[in-house]
This record gives structure tokens, C-alpha cells and sequence, in this order.
């Protein structure tokens, strides 16, 4: 045993070793993820370094890192390995976007195969496929709703985590976005009477948008609502594409610039972050010189609170900015 594991460190410390460990590592184990947009947020930052772990829905099939080329077949059409466990509600989930399976995105999974959402201004419905009676002995009453026949749950991941939430800025709101878009979208127009959301006068009315969730699928959204590009506006993910579950963070920085803070990479999707500006500059004019500087000096910030948090815990508590 002992002379094993001395061939095996001796291999390790060449640059052939080296590289086969880490690959092993980053195909199978752990993979390091940066947070790029703001759709997650307050749950996870823009700048929030993370790792990843790889196994906690199966083994998926390797790619390359950067490259995004697989390293074997989909033998099992599932993209996995090894198949294991699905993501269930409320899960943050790291998983490749359907249609540019290059791109990974880090959402939170609201609904499984088989669920119903109604999604109106600044509301999220839920019909879990388990049956009314399922939802009556979870879910408080205050909570439900009765539409289209059946119980609904009206927002329900939003008091079990602080950081879902939806942001008032000068951008459109998501149900405004998916009004704009449509009907190159996934869900589908309705107008409820008794459903207490904005109407708008498109098709003669609607003051909703309905989606049912296909096998073996997951509806993603992120937790800044208004301010995500996700499964409202191109479906959901298939199990083939589901990468792993963040796991900690291990790095976190403020980066952006003030311009970016201010407009935001996208006017319609990306949006500004004028709740960060108006932390910083307080009672100062967010669109002031004055505010720009005081921006500057917190560009470049380590955060180190966050550092070290592991996610399944952090996402339970009062975001830390």
C-alpha cells in the first residue's frame, strides 16, 4: 500500500499528473464558477467566485473546460454518465442553456415536470402536480389560491428565501418583458378574472402568463424577478442539460463600473442596479458626479463576508451585499 501511494505522489507532482488529477477533478468532482449578471442576485452576487459540485445530480458528461467540448459521447442520451437524482424545488441549480448549450446559467428550479405556473406582476403561481391536497397539508391558507379549478400557491419559495425578490427600477418589469416578447416566449397568455395582477391590453387583455412543465423538465427562474433571463422567456431545462449544485463561495469582488451600475449591460434583460448605487451614495443623487465617485472607490472591493459561505446555508439568510 505504501509503495502505491508513493508511485501515486511521485505522479502527482509531474505536470502529466498534475493535469490528469485536475481534469478528474473539474469532469467529476468540483468545477469553479463565476457569477456574470445580476440575476441572482441577492442570493449570489455579480463577482461571486464559486465551486461547483458536479455530482449531485449524476455524473454529467465531461467537456472540456473553456473549450465546452465533450470529451466522450452522451452515451446514455441524457447527458450523463452516471444518472442520478433530479433537482428538486428551491434548489439553486447550475445547468447549460437548451438552446446554446455552451452557456452555463446559475437559476434557482421553481417547478418540476408535471407542475402548472401562472406568472403575473410580480406573482408566481403554483399548481405542484402532487394534487390540492398535497398543497392544502404544506402550504398555509393565506398562501393559496383557487384558479382555473384547482389550488395554486402564490409565491412560494419568496419567505423561505430573503433574497427573492423584485426589483423597482426605470427597466421594464419581467411580466412587462414577457408582454414585449411575446410571442416569441414559452408561456402562454391568459386573462383571469379573479386573479388580482396588472392588466395589459394586449389580445384584447391578459393579466397573466400560463406554462405547464414538461417530464423530466425544470422550470428555472432566477431570484432577482424582474431582472433574468430564464425559463419565462425560452422553457425549461431538460435533465440533459442539469450540470451540478453550487457549493461555496470562495471569492467574491465588486468589479463593475459605474456606467454599468448604472445602465446595465442590456436596457431590457440585464437591467441597472440602482439599489447598490443608492446604498453607496445614500442620500446623494445616484446620477451625480459625487455618487459616480464614491462608486469608484467601492469598485474593486473584496467582499470578504461572503467568502467562505457555503450556499445550501447562505441562501436561508438576509443577503450580505
Amino acid at each position: 500500500m505504501r509503495n502505491i501511494l508513493s508511485k501515486f505522489y511521485h505522479f502527482a507532482g509531474t505536470w502529466t499528473g498534475t493535469i490528469i488529477i485536475v481534469l478528474f477533478l473539474i469532469f467529476f468532482v468540483a468545477q469553479s464558477f463565476v457569477i456574470p449578471s445580476g440575476s441572482m442576485k441577492n442570493t449570489l452576487l455579480i463577482g461571486d467566485f464559486l465551486f461547483a459540485k458536479k455530482y449531485s445530480y449524476g455524473i454529467p458528461t465531461p467537456h472540456l473546460p473553456w473549450l465546452e467540448i465533450p470529451v466522450v459521447p452522451d452515451f446514455n442520451d441524457n447527458g450523463h454518465l452516471i444518472e442520478g437524482s433530479r433537482p428538486k424545488r428551491g434548489d439553486i441549480v447550475i445547468f447549460r442553456k437548451p438552446d446554446a448549450p455552451k452557456v452555463h446559467f446559475v437559476k434557482r428550479c421553481v417547478a418540476v415536470g408535471g407542475d402548472e405556473i401562472i406568472y403575473g406582476d410580480k406573482k408566481l403561481l403554483i399548481h405542484f402536480h402532487e394534487g390540492d391536497q398535497y398543497i392544502q397539508k404544506n402550504y398555509a391558507s393565506k398562501k393559496i389560491v383557487r384558479l382555473l379549478g384547482k389550488l395554486w400557491v402564490q409565491n412560494p419559495y419568496k419567505d423561505t428565501f430573503p433574497g427573492i425578490h423584485y426589483m423597482n427600477t426605470k427597466r421594464l418589469t419581467s411580466f412587462e418583458q414577457l408582454i414585449v416578447m411575446y410571442p416569441d416566449i414559452d408561456m402562454k397568455p391568459l386573462l383571469l378574472e379573479e386573479f388580482d395582477s396588472k392588466i395589459s391590453d394586449m389580445d384584447g387583455g391578459i393579466n397573466a402568463f400560463y406554462k405547464k412543465v414538461e417530464p423530466d423538465h425544470f422550470y428555472m427562474i432566477g431570484d432577482n424577478r424582474d431582472n433574468s433571463n430564464d425559463s419565462r422567456f425560452w422553457g425549461s431545462v431538460p435533465y440533459k442539460y442539469i450540470v451540478g449544485k453550487p457549493w461555496a463561495i470562495y471569492f467574491s469582488i465588486e468589479h463593475r463600473s459605474y456606467d454599468y451600475v448604472l445602465n446595465g449591460a442590456d436596457s431590457q434583460r440585464n437591467g441597472s442596479d440602482i439599489d447598490a448605487l443608492q446604498r453607496v451614495c445614500k442620500k446623494i443623487d445616484i446620477y451625480s458626479n459625487e455618487c459616480k465617485t464614491l462608486w469608484d472607490k467601492e469598485r474593486f472591493r473584496i467582499r470578504w463576508n461572503r467568502i467562505g459561505n457555503i450556499i445550501d446555508t447562505m441562501q436561508y439568510e438576509e443577503p450580505s451585499l
